[in-house]
């Protein structure tokens, strides 16, 4: 962009800008503790859990992120696990097995999988670190990992005011 002798540098700068906040979508989160369900805190029910889960509500969890966890030192079999992920999936944006304070980094490492960082081979990269809403180190740290292999040069900040983070050796 040139207007009246002023030079956009960034623009001519070759900089590739990646935002978190695209690459991560915002959803509400919700956590299934299966703990509730255990017949005296220890063991679990078949046929009590069978009629739970289809008496449950999931419709609270539409379109959330969903941590399934068992916050009791039980023993839960597996399919109990499976049980809930089937009632929830025709509800929810994903699911997952881990505790509610896991769940934004499964999350992350889930959306973040689908980068390719052979596209960004040689490329100078800045990664936005200013947004509308909080992103998680994890997910900076994720996509750092994921792309100094492959990048010349990363970046954090702004392209027009960043922080070196990265710079590949010749």
């Amino acid at each position: 962009m040139e207007e009246e002798g002023i030079i956009n540098r960034v623009a001519q700068s070759g900089i590739v800008s990646i935002d978190l906040e695209d690459l991560i979508p915002y959803r509400d989160s919700k956590a299934v503790d299966i703990a509730e369900q255990l017949f005296q805190g220890l063991i679990l029910k078949e046929a009590d859990f069978r009629a739970w889960i289809k008496e449950a509500d999931w419709s609270t969890c539409k379109d959330c992120d969903v941590a399934i966890h068992c916050s009791a030192d039980a023993v839960v079999p597996t399919w109990a696990y499976m049980l809930v992920a089937s009632a929830l999936q025709d509800y929810t944006a994903s699911v997952y097995f881990c505790s509610p304070s896991q769940l934004n980094a499964m999350v992350v490492e889930r959306e973040l999988s689908v980068i390719r960082p052979g596209d960004y081979l040689d490329k100078r990269v800045v990664i936005k670190g200013c947004g509308n809403r909080a992103i998680s180190n994890h997910a900076y740290i994720l996509l750092t990992s994921k792309l100094v292999p492959v990048v010349k040069s990363l970046m954090f900040g702004e392209p027009c005011s960043t922080v070196p983070v990265y710079k590949q050796r010749k």
